[in-house]
């Protein structure tokens, strides 16, 4: 007989199921453990790292006697190793090459130092008596009415500021004509500079090969590659800054000579060196543009030589720069603002010439490890502008 047959069947009975008992969060104790931990563990490997920069830091202060004369021979390598490297392409020996160039670069520096150097030097002290006087008119001029700052502590916080500009302003001066004609001294790591640029020139191609063959195959690539990236951003530095250094002491010193503002000469060569610390540099030479006109013509000129040194430094920023640098350093003007203080309060004008170089490779170095770590190969960078032998 069918289930239909013997009639409808009743519903099982269902077993009613148990609820699950409610998953209890950990304690509090060990959760706050565990973050402690890994705040240690954070806070330990971040003390290795600075302990670890502040012994290379002391380590390159110590050596930066010998150093120094390396990183020059550098520097004057970015700018003589294109032409170096047009006569090797047309068959001229390394060595004949170097040697050429090099001669040749200092012939033109002897030339210019004796054009250049002697009213310059013979003029530096009026520049900074007459900037001097400038700033001293400025605060009469703010201590006065109708601002009358000088009646409140306003007035001894701005004297105070002008005494420090007053002070550092013959020690601007002094640093540029001293770093331009050093003598003394300087002369053995200038002889240094020359003769490692001349082995940079005349070897330079093998040095990177040379360096990725001592680290070994797997560092090698990326000592290849970062040595490659370092040297591109530094030569465009070197000689992109030399280039915009000197269209802007030419259009600033045409518009002082057609003024009439006297020591149009040092002024511009100011200028052209000031153009090596961006930012900080293009302020100090137009203050003192400014201040030597405030003091010889007034005002008026002043002014009229203020709006020359903006309308120069917008055609540098918004027109010069995009055409001859290109991206440039890829820095962020507050990055170069922080680096030359930095570098100029660790070691004067010197760190504030080597601050933004020194930033750029950095960044260029953060830059690679983050490409590197988002899995793009290190042979998609761009080819070195160092050829091979």
């Amino acid at each position: 007989m069918t289930q239909e047959e013997d009639g409808p069947r009743e519903p099982a009975a269902v077993t009613p199921t148990a609820e699950p008992a409610p998953v209890r969060p950990p304690e509090r104790g060990p959760r706050v453990r565990a973050a402690i931990r890994r705040v240690a563990i954070v806070a330990a490997q971040l003390l290795v790292i600075a302990a670890a920069i502040v012994g290379l830091g002391y380590l390159l202060g110590r050596l930066w006697v010998v150093l120094f004369p390396v990183v020059l021979g550098l520097l004057l390598t970015t700018v003589l190793w294109p032409a170096v490297r047009f006569l090797r392409a047309h068959r001229w020996p390394a060595a004949l090459a170097a040697a050429t160039v090099l001669l040749a670069f200092l012939a033109l520096l002897v030339t210019i130092g004796v054009l250049v150097v002697p009213p310059v030097v013979g003029q530096v002290g009026e520049l900074t008596e007459q900037a001097t006087a400038g700033l001293e008119q400025v605060r009469q001029w703010l201590t006065g009415p109708p601002l009358n700052l000088g009646e409140d502590q306003i007035g001894e916080t701005i004297d105070n500021v002008f005494a420090a500009l007053q002070s550092n302003a013959q020690n601007i001066a002094g640093y540029v004509l001293t770093w331009a004609t050093s003598v003394g001294s300087g002369i053995v790591n200038a002889v240094l500079a020359l003769v490692l640029c001349f082995f940079f020139l005349k070897d330079g191609p093998r040095w990177v090969p040379w360096l990725a063959a001592q680290t070994g195959p797997r560092a090698g690539v990326h000592v290849t590659q970062l040595s490659e990236r370092s040297w591109r951003t530094l030569s465009e530095f070197i000689r992109q800054q030399a280039l915009v250094g000197f269209i802007d002491a030419f259009f600033i010193g045409i518009g002082l000579w057609f003024l009439g503002v006297p020591l149009v000469l040092p002024l511009a060569v100011l200028t052209f060196f000031a153009a090596f610390i961006p930012i900080i540099g293009a302020f100090v030479a137009g203050a003192f543009a400014v201040l030597v006109a405030l003091v010889d013509r007034g005002p008026t000129t002043a002014l009229i030589v203020l709006g020359i040194v903006l309308v120069v430094q917008q055609l540098e920023g918004n027109v010069l720069q995009p055409l001859i640098q290109g991206r440039g350093l890829s820095l962020h003007p507050a990055v170069v603002i922080l680096a030359v203080a930095a570098g100029s309060s660790l070691a004067g004008i010197t760190g504030a010439f080597l601050a933004v170089p020194v930033a750029a490779i950095v960044a260029v170095a953060y830059r690679y490890a983050r490409d590197h770590l988002d899995n793009h190969r290190p042979e998609d960078a761009p080819a070195a502008t160092v050829p091979d032998e």
